[in-house]
């Protein structure tokens, strides 16, 4: 079992760096800096296909940064080998600033451990500049499962060892850990059915052939709205604003499950710290600004403060919180 010890799950970190985050970015603009930052064009590598939220952090970058300086700014979005084609791009480019990774959580602090391999090294060959927005993950069960809350489902699946399964995007996957995770703590009789992709196991959720379903918000909101999927809880550590009616799983009574789903800015390792300083004050005022905050809610993601020393601090803590996850339950890449 994994011990409650090692229950460094994401979403709590947030407490500990959030007040002092948006100071890692002193407020004055530095001269030099900016001057850099406006000769020449701005690449943003997105390295999954259009339409996810990564695609959608990084075009709202991509405008703020153009109207901020005054240059084209390009989203170039590179899928394929989960990710890891559009990652290494973003390592060999220069680090002038130009050339911007936006990517999900888990290719910076899951694959690290679970895949062997991979071309990159997150530490040695990135400087972390801000985490550029968070999202709720949510428990959704078929309308058809007689359980009405976290409490019931726990007792239901107790009731009927090895008969029901949660879906999850795939082994190793953000949502597969967070299931185990869920297990650890409250003793669920649940099986992991892995898919590739979300799209796979929301549409067997949604068919009734799995029970449980662990699910990015965003992405589940559509068909919990329309009563598709019925919502139980949030995993991470505060109610959602666009649907404050899910309670989490600690006010459910579950403990030591907090894990939220992340989308990150990186940049070469060789960028100067100037840049990189520069380039996380650019995030804050991108998104800060109120139509793209109203952006982002359609989305089901919110603005998270962490940035540069803050934002390192956390992904190393979630690194290691999910390496303990890995091996304790012998993950292996599928």
């Amino acid at each position: 079992m994994f011990k409650t010890s090692t229950r460094l799950v994401a979403g709590a970190l947030f407490a500990a760096v959030a007040t002092a985050s948006f100071a890692q970015a002193p407020a004055a603009d530095d001269a030099a800096a900016k001057a850099s930052l406006k000769h020449g064009p701005f690449r943003i590598i997105a390295p999954f296909p259009p339409g996810g939220p990564v695609d959608v952090l990084a075009r709202l970058l991509g405008t703020g940064l153009q109207n901020e300086y005054g240059q084209s700014a390009v989203v170039d979005n590179r899928p394929g080998a989960n990710g890891n084609i559009g990652i290494d791009a973003v390592k060999r480019a220069a680090g002038d600033g130009h050339t911007l990774l936006v990517v999900p959580a888990g290719n910076m602090t899951i694959n690290p451990t679970l895949m062997a391999n991979l071309p990159y090294n997150v530490d040695k060959d990135f400087t972390a500049v801000a985490m550029m927005a968070k999202a709720p993950n949510v428990v959704a069960v078929f309308p058809s499962v007689p359980a009405k809350n976290i409490q019931e489902l726990i007792a239901l699946t107790k009731s009927k060892p090895g008969t029901m399964a949660y879906g999850s995007p795939g082994v190793g996957s953000g949502l597969h850990l967070a299931g185990e995770l869920f297990k650890d703590a409250t003793g669920a009789d649940l099986l992991h059915v892995p898919y590739k992709g979300t799209t796979q196991a929301l549409n067997d959720a949604l068919g009734g052939q799995i029970q449980v379903i662990f699910g990015a918000l965003p992405t589940l909101m559509p068909q919990i709205k329309s009563g598709k999927l019925r919502a139980l809880a949030l995993t991470g550590s505060e109610r959602s604003p666009i649907m404050p009616e899910i309670p989490t799983l600690a006010e459910a009574g579950v403990k030591g499950v907090n894990v939220v789903s992340w989308y990150g800015l990186y940049v070469p390792s060789s960028t100067p710290a100037n840049v990189s300083g520069q380039l996380a004050r650019d995030v804050t005022k991108v998104l800060s600004n109120p139509a793209t905050l109203e952006t982002l809610k359609a989305q089901g993601l919110e603005l998270s403060p962490l940035r540069l020393d803050a934002f390192r601090k956390f992904q190393a803590d979630e690194t290691a919180t999910w390496e303990k996850v890995i091996k304790s339950h012998n993950i292996t890449a599928g």
